[in-house]
């Protein structure tokens, strides 16, 4: 599935620098895919896209508005997003 913003794409420093996959890789494309439609591909790509959007748009949101659990919402999208990163690149690095 190449896409036409694969081509604008950031390369992984991690990656050209030490040869290995950091914790981040497959987040651009995860999202590029996000937003074209392939809810399947992109979390294949990177698990951590379905909460790390919500994330982005909790904190986004609560500049502009106050509301009530804010700070225990971001908490637990928080402490799940960085499970979910360290579990998948475990299971990467394993499989």
């Amino acid at each position: 599935m190449l896409l036409f913003q694969e081509q604008y794409m950031l390369p992984c420093l991690n990656k050209k620098l030490f040869g290995f996959e950091c914790m981040g890789c497959g987040m651009q494309r995860s999202l590029s895919l996000l937003f074209s439609g392939h809810f399947i591909a992109a979390f294949k790509m990177y698990p951590a896209i379905f909460v790390l959007v919500p994330l982005a748009i909790v904190i986004v949101t609560s500049f502009f508005y106050k509301f009530k659990y804010v700070n225990k919402i971001i908490n637990g999208l928080a402490i799940a997003s960085v499970l979910i990163i360290i579990v998948s690149f475990i299971t990467k690095k394993l499989i």
